[in-house]
């Protein structure tokens, strides 16, 4: 799901592009490639990495590979020596954590170095600031040899165009089997990295399955209730069972992402759906109010915390301490609750939820996006971008090689102990690690967590679930400048008003009206938009 904190900075982020690429020399713009010519783009073959065999094995469709152990004996990732020698290289990028120790007081970050054969020299920006920052940056025209490049980003086109490589001769087809690690990357995520008829950067690997409804597993079972509820009724009938209000316990916290919860059991579009050239809004199907209906009846059985509709940022904290015991949240938390929470709160177990449909039988799962944002390269001489290629190739060694250990859990006595073959981060570790080389590329996820492998199983299983009725947004990889201009500020302004209709501060009949001035001021802009730009692949 979005980060809403930053939503407000990625707007105001995208103004300053337009300026940036004027003082860059491109005058009001370039002149661009016609956008037909993205049809004709040969993405890079998929290539899977099969150096490690598991009981958990993952899918083409999506489903994540499983580990609950790290491999004894680690395939070595580079057995040619450091892949990327030579100049050092700069990487502006972003960071949710605090910034980690710099280079020279940092062991792990000196040994990442050493592996790949040059230095990383990393820009590291708190994610609020980091459209300012990038606007400063573009303007500026002193720019990194690779940057991040975040979906909210506007004038992406005219600005890939102008200031950063066309990497299709060095990654279409079988040209990236030249770089193995980066072949292992699904082809959903290159998907987000195609505009003026080329491959203009690297994705950032997500899950497919990338959120889920957790819930505490130890509560529901506390209380003898049904975890795998078959219809709203029964989800409804798990919220009351969970809910203490004498003891300030909640079934859930986030009514916004309860709401995505039932319109997954209604199967709503997950953001845009197409059909015959012509796209959907989520928000204004013809399931909405029902939907808006249902979250009035869990606002009249008072199962959602009674700050639930007045705070943000507060959701995390409340399932991990039990106030809650359903969350709706990212995948990657899974793990992050166990590290967090676990030890102080005995039997501390969790699961997920798959939308059941809402009178019954199958619901459906929204897909998270393939790839966090794209990796952009600095125009240069062939031979220098086959050198960052290659460093960006190292940063994507999989699960089972040595370099991915390194990369994920540092040096050994330092960063990480080890419990019979995985590493357990120590305390430096956990600082020292944070530097965000995923936010640079990354390897396709992986299930694991080395503390507690028997939550891995659980995780596999789920994945199973929900890639079983997985529904993708079908405006991935296609771009509405609307949409990344306007589109968040307005959905913010429809996520206000749903609050308001879900506690009865306004009527669901007035939801049409809503949604029709969506329309007026942007919605059906953004619609032709995705349907140009869609037209401009099919």
């Amino acid at each position: 799901m979005g980060h809403a904190l930053t939503r407000r900075n990625l707007l105001r982020g995208g103004l300053g592009i337009t300026a940036g690429l004027a003082l860059a020399g491109c005058g009001d713009g370039p002149e661009l490639p016609p956008a037909s010519l993205n049809a004709d783009v040969r993405l890079p073959d998929f290539v899977p990495y099969q150096g490690v065999e598991t009981a958990y094995p993952g899918t083409e469709a999506g489903v994540l590979e499983g580990h609950p152990h790290y491999p004894e004996r680690p395939a070595v990732a580079f057995p040619d020596g450091p892949p990327a020698a030579g100049p050092g290289i700069s990487i502006m990028t972003l960071i949710f954590n605090p910034v980690p120790p710099p280079v020279g007081r940092n062991t792990y970050w000196r040994a990442l170095n050493d592996q790949i054969g040059t230095d990383l020299s990393f820009e590291i920006v708190p994610v609020g600031d980091y459209p300012t920052k990038l606007s400063v940056v573009v303007a500026g025209g002193d720019l990194p040899d690779a940057m991040a490049i975040l979906p909210q980003t506007a004038q992406r086109p005219a600005m890939f165009h102008a200031l950063f490589e066309d990497l299709s001769e060095h990654l279409s087809g079988s040209a990236v089997r030249d770089y193995p690690f980066l072949a292992n990357l699904p082809t959903q995520g290159w998907r987000t990295t195609v505009y003026n008829g080329g491959i203009y950067g690297l994705p950032m690997p997500r899950a497919a399955a990338g959120s889920a409804m957790l819930f505490r597993a130890d509560r529901v079972a506390e209380r003898s209730l049904n975890p795998r509820p078959a219809s709203f009724d029964e989800f409804k009938e798990l919220c009351v069972g969970l809910t203490d209000r004498g003891a300030n316990q909640y079934a859930v916290g986030d009514p916004l992402t309860t709401f995505y919860f039932v319109l997954e059991m209604l199967g709503a579009p997950n953001k845009w759906r197409q059909s015959g050239g012509r796209f959907e809004y989520w928000l204004e199907s013809e399931v909405v109010e029902e939907a808006l209906e249902a979250m009035r009846q869990l606002v009249a059985e008072e199962v959602i915390h009674p700050d639930g509709f007045n705070v943000v940022g507060r959701f995390k904290d409340w399932f991990g301490s039990g106030q809650i015991a359903v969350n709706y949240d990212g995948v990657a938390g899974w793990n992050d609750y166990y590290r967090n929470y676990a030890s102080g709160h005995e039997g501390f177990a969790l699961d997920a939820m798959v939308a059941p449909g809402f009178d019954g039988g199958p619901g459906t799962h929204w897909a998270g996006p393939a790839s966090f944002g794209t990796l952009v390269l600095k125009k240069a001489p062939k031979e220098r971008i086959r050198q960052l290629l290659r460093a960006c190739d190292a940063l994507a060694a999989p699960f089972g090689t040595d370099a991915y250990l390194l990369r994920k859990y540092g040096v050994p006595d330092v960063n990480h102990e080890m419990r019979g073959s995985d590493p357990i981060l120590t305390e430096t570790g956990r600082v020292e690690t944070t530097l965000p080389t995923l936010f640079v590329t990354d390897a396709p996820q992986t299930l694991y967590l080395p503390e507690w492998p028997d939550v891995v199983p659980v995780q596999h299983d789920y994945h199973h679930r929900a890639v079983d009725v997985l529904v993708r947004n079908d405006a991935e990889g296609l771009y509405s400048d609307t949409d990344v201009t306007l589109g968040t500020q307005l959905e913010i302004r429809l996520f206000d008003d749903l609050r308001a209709i879900m506690r009865g501060r306004e009527p669901v009949s007035s939801w049409s009206s809503r949604i029709a001035d969506w329309r007026r001021e942007a919605g059906d802009t953004i619609r032709a938009e995705y349907q140009e730009s869609w037209e401009n692949f099919a």
